[in-house]
């Protein structure tokens, strides 16, 4: 379980007890509103109908920091039913994958839609609260899929926890075999970045429970719910990793920390780390530390 997340939704901070949402509504429009801060999912539509056949209506649809697609559902308390109804959509989203390209190419251009990672949908539950059973039921299923559990602070404090966070085949877990087929297509590169590679995945992979990577033919994400850290394939000389830190915050050095803030790049982060020993993997753990803590 990690820890909780507060964002200020409207004013000043002040201590109150948490509580519920009023209505379930009062969520969605809320986290729809705020929804690449709180999620790092881009907002496409809400209450999304899925024609007269299923005769449904997705809550939330989105696009996520690796282009993959996100269906959000919610639920004021606790219920059962969201990870079943949020399965359901997700099954007919796959079904309907032209219908969801439009959408993405009206909403964020035809370089977005040419983009979308098929390979590794996603479903985000967010609600008052899960029981061990939804815990044990995601686990079970070959998708991707997390439990966020959200709770009010006042009336301009927002917290999200993420309970449970499970992933698809196209995604890899903290735990699973690290070295054996890489995260990033070495191809002709030096044994020593090869195992340079190998070293920054397993330090990524283990800072914390709930850890997956992503991989897409550029680079491959780090994501604690949205991407905290994305490692660029090698380059002739070093590797380049992308942080979710905030360079004014860091104590830049020449060579090795970089301020990319507006710069084009692959993959998310403002702060670039520049890695071409095991020794530089040490000196950057605490930035990644930094960065998994932010997400």
């Amino acid at each position: 379980m990690s820890g909780l997340k507060l964002f200020r939704t409207n004013g000043g901070m002040t201590e109150v007890a948490p509580r519920l949402a009023e209505a379930e509504a009062d969520v969605q429009h809320l986290v729809e509103a705020h929804m690449e801060t709180l999620l790092g999912v881009r907002f496409l539509a809400s209450e999304y109908g899925t024609g007269p056949v299923h005769g449904g209506r997705i809550d939330s649809l989105g696009l996520d920091e690796n282009g993959a697609p996100v269906i959000v559902e919610y639920k004021r308390a606790t219920d059962a039913g969201v990870i079943n109804q949020g399965l359901f959509y997700l099954a007919w989203l796959m079904d309907h994958r032209a219908e969801f390209g439009h959408l993405v190419r009206d909403r964020l251009g035809a370089t977005a839609s040419s983009q979308i990672l098929w390979s590794a949908p996603r479903l985000i539950c967010v609600a008052g609260d899960f029981t061990r059973y939804d815990v044990h039921a995601v686990r079970e299923h070959r998708r991707s899929i997390d439990l966020v559990r959200y709770r009010y602070f006042g009336d301009d404090l927002l917290g999200l926890e993420t309970v449970a966070s499970v992933t698809g085949p196209a995604a890899v877990a903290k735990g699973a075999r690290r070295r054996a087929a890489g995260p990033v297509p070495v191809r002709r590169q030096g044994e020593a970045l090869a195992d340079l590679t190998g070293a920054v995945d397993e330090v990524l992979l283990g800072l914390g429970d709930g850890v997956t990577r992503v991989q897409r033919k550029q680079y491959a994400a780090y994501q604690r719910l949205r991407n905290f850290a994305c490692l660029c394939p090698p380059q002739q000389t070093k590797l380049l990793v992308y942080l979710k830190a905030d360079p004014s915050e860091v104590d830049l050095v020449p060579g090795f920390t970089r301020d990319v803030t507006g710069l084009g790049h692959h993959g998310t982060g403002d702060l670039e780390v520049q890695l071409r020993s095991e020794r530089d993997v040490e000196r950057a753990a605490e930035l990644f530390r930094l960065s998994y803590a932010a997400a």
